[in-house]
């Protein structure tokens, strides 16, 4: 990022002076990088967006219209539950929400057994920032096609820990977040849109091209991109992708799913400690939330804060939905979220924390 502003620092695609060029190039570097990163076959279909919850708001603002029905699952985060509420009031628009079991794990039977009335769009999130469950999306995916609804794949905690192919998962629509799990910096995200698929666009303005009309452009990605972009951003998010690359795939799940487990097995044996999921963390996101019983969990978020500096995210995690299908409504929980620069160190001192928090707490 610091390269980029201290070499270029101009605005791409719009002007043919050097700098200009440089900067359209290194964002036409960056597109073609995350494109062949989900396997988007022309990258041209992917549009970078100020963070997933504006490309998810682009995709259901621009794909919905009066009186259509939509489908999610019961583990949507409050980026697609609240615009969907919104064209529910504007719109007249339908909610259907396909159940999951007590782990957050949605039964593709199920999930079906909602799409037989005529469906225009299906979204799904493809791992729960609530309880690290990983839905099945290249079958889901199948089914939402089979009876023509659009498929939306919210990736904003899978992308950069689970392998994401929009052609082998049937994803037309995939929304993603840069600064999770592909370490790129905040306030950068981005929108795939395969071809054939028409998604309004959620802002209209200058992109560069076409400057002779009044009228947007209709052809992607200038149609989604108005305004200067973020190039600082979307140059470090090339850099996060370099290193995710670099890792591997395998070496950064194995490692997060390693810590996640070591955390878990520690925390069940805890009286008053209930671990939301499964026992067994295998193909599960780094992500565990827990409930304390009898303990404000704002009293223990603090402490673990002030005491330990331990950072653990407290309440719904804009989430009320999953917390409404896991029983964890309206409390919610404390969550965990293990990276790659974490160890077992780490996990160790935090389970050492609450065993003293839970002793010494009135």
């Amino acid at each position: 990022m610091i390269d980029f502003m201290s070499r270029i620092g101009a605005s791409p695609g719009r002007s043919t002076h050097t700098l200009g060029l440089r900067a359209s190039r290194a964002i036409f570097d960056v597109r073609e990088k995350i494109s062949a990163f989900f396997n988007v076959r022309d990258s041209s279909r992917m549009a970078f967006c100020g963070n997933a919850t504006e490309a998810i708001n682009t995709a259901i603002l621009g794909v919905l219209s009066p009186h259509d029905r939509v489908v999610v699952s019961a583990l949507e985060h409050n980026s697609v539950m609240r615009p969907l509420g919104f064209l529910a009031k504007d719109r007249n628009i339908t909610v259907t929400v396909a159940p999951c079991d007590e782990f957050g794990m949605t039964d593709p039977e199920r999930f079906e057994r909602t799409l037989k009335s005529g469906v225009k769009l299906a979204v799904v999130n493809h791992g729960s920032n609530v309880s690290g469950s990983v839905a099945p999306v290249e079958v889901l995916g199948k089914i939402a096609r089979s009876h023509g609804a659009v498929f939306m794949v919210d990736s904003a905690q899978t992308a950069g820990i689970i392998p994401i192919d929009v052609e082998a998962m049937n994803i037309d629509v995939l929304a993603f977040s840069g600064h999770k799990s592909l370490y790129g910096p905040m306030g950068v995200g981005g929108l795939y849109v395969r071809e054939g698929i028409s998604v309004r666009p959620l802002k209209y303005g200058g992109t560069g091209s076409n400057s002779d009309s009044d009228d947007q452009p209709e052809f992607s990605p200038d149609i989604y991109e108005s305004g200067t972009l973020n190039a600082p951003g979307i140059a470090g998010l090339g850099a996060g992708l370099d290193f995710v690359l670099s890792e591997g795939f395998e070496r950064i799940q194995s490692h997060g799913f390693v810590l996640a487990q070591r955390f878990c097995d520690k925390v069940r044996v805890i009286p008053g400690i209930t671990v939301i999921g499964p026992r067994d963390r295998k193909r599960m996101l780094p992500t565990v939330s827990l409930t304390v019983r009898g303990i404000d969990h704002g009293l223990v978020a603090r402490r673990l804060s002030d005491d330990y500096g331990i950072c653990a995210r407290m309440g719904l995690h804009c989430a009320p939905n999953a917390h409404r299908a896991l029983g964890t409504f309206p409390q919610g929980s404390i969550r965990f979220s293990f990276g790659f620069f974490n160890n077992e160190e780490d996990v160790d001192v935090i389970v050492g924390a609450l065993k003293t928090i839970l002793t010494t707490s009135p």
